[in-house]
């Protein structure tokens, strides 16, 4: 019997050992800089985003010149040679394909954004978030020369300090961005600097004044059989909502394209049927990132029909050719729907907005684990059973769509193949 581990064996433990120690303190310095860099701008663009939206409630005025926001939207990515921008599709294939990411996405997609919400446009913040994340990321990687397997590590993990300092919601913005390239087939490589850059972007965030976005639900009653089908239902139909939005947004921008082909004829067209549409259906409701509404869903306050309008009102702006994020707006129209739903089924009203936003967002996203981290920072943890029941239900009827084009989904979702 040998007692004695051979010592070859043993110095090449050693070695791994070493070369394992020395590779984590490299990811977690590297994800340090990342949260710094990227948490920082992430908190200028919270401000801006913050005064756009402010400015324009006091100043009502301002939607009328949604279409000379579009102009120069159009001529800045037109200056910067970015005639076909594909948003957060090319981040996500700098990760899958190997796409290289120009430094002058970050401020072009700020600057876009910023106009797009100051001017009443209907469109998120996150997934501009992800775009100048990933593109800070990678662009770190490029100027310290790493390898493009590293540099897609750097992308994840500048998306996921982005994504955290605007949502506020660390551990889900380091799944997230791992989870969102390749669905079924995580890169735990990222995991290290994705959680460092993460948590230190929240801080620094913090730092800079910015707040998180929380909806506690108060009312939370025990699973029964009842309840749980109920739950199967609002999953069933916000997963066929989420689909529906995916839906409109791509076929939205694809009629903008075919029937106008000047990109400065198509953003103003976008922009003045945004202007008509916000005089028919009056209350600014459907402008900007919707923050407000959402607080009212779960209030019981928000227009019953408010998810349908305001699918129209965002397939309009980003398929017309403003800037901005998908991601609120999908969480919005899930908590109206909620709101809807509770009061036709007879369903507590906060846990069915928290359901409906749970159901729209892993249905559009196809990331269920990072849904799921998500629902119990968003709405606490006494949910959870309701929680999973939503979360398993829509990413299984949702489909192999999603709001990224680009995104692989490499497991099939009812077979193991």
């Amino acid at each position: 019997m040998q007692i004695i581990p051979d010592i070859k064996e043993s110095d090449s433990s050693l070695r791994k050992t070493g070369i394992s120690l020395l590779l984590l303190a490299k990811w977690i310095i590297l994800g340090l800089i990342v949260g710094i860099i990227v948490g920082f701008v992430g908190a200028i663009f919270a401000h801006l985003l913050t005064f756009a939206n402010i400015y324009r409630h006091n100043n009502p005025y301002i939607l009328l010149l949604l279409p000379l926001a579009g102009i120069l939207i159009v001529y800045l990515y037109h200056f910067f040679d970015d005639h076909n921008d594909t948003g957060t599709d090319l981040i996500i294939k700098a990760i899958t394909a190997n796409e290289s990411i120009p430094i002058f996405k970050t401020p072009l997609i700020i600057i876009a954004t910023f106009l797009t919400h100051l001017c009443g446009g209907s469109a998120g913040r996150e997934g501009a978030a992800l775009q100048f994340g990933g593109s800070l990321g990678y662009n770190i990687g490029k100027v310290i020369k790493l390898c493009d397997d590293d540099k897609k590590i750097m992308t994840m993990s500048g998306m996921a300090a982005a994504f955290s300092s605007l949502f506020g919601t660390p551990i889900a913005a380091a799944v997230f961005s791992i989870e969102l390239s390749s669905v079924g087939a995580m890169h735990y490589a990222a995991l290290v600097p994705s959680v460092a850059a993460s948590l230190v972007a929240l801080y620094v965030a913090r730092y800079f004044g910015v707040g998180a976005d929380v909806f506690f639900v108060k009312i939370v009653p025990e699973l029964t059989a009842q309840l749980a089908i109920k739950s199967v239902f609002i999953a069933i139909i916000g997963a066929f909502i989420g689909i529906m939005f995916c839906l409109s947004i791509r076929y939205t921008r694809k009629a903008f394209y075919k029937i106008i082909k000047n990109s400065y004829i198509r953003v103003i067209c976008g922009g003045l049927i945004i202007i008509g549409l916000s005089y028919v259906f009056k209350g600014g409701y459907y402008n900007g990132a919707g923050i407000d509404v959402i607080e009212m869903a779960f209030d019981g306050e928000s227009p019953y029909f408010a998810f349908l309008i305001k699918m129209i009102f965002t397939a309009i702006t980003l398929g017309s050719g403003f800037k901005g994020g998908e991601i609120v707006p999908t969480l919005y129209i899930g908590a109206t729907f909620g709101r809807l739903y509770a009061s036709i089924v007879g369903f507590p009203n906060q846990l069915a907005v928290a359901l409906g936003m749970l159901a729209l967002f892993c249905s559009v996203t196809n990331c269920p684990i990072a849904s799921l981290l998500i629902a119990f920072k968003l709405f606490g943890y006494e949910g959870a059973f309701y929680y999973m029941i939503v979360t398993a239900i829509s990413y299984a009827i949702s489909g192999y769509d999603s709001l990224y084009g680009s995104q692989r989904i490499k497991y099939s979702k009812f077979k193991y193949k």
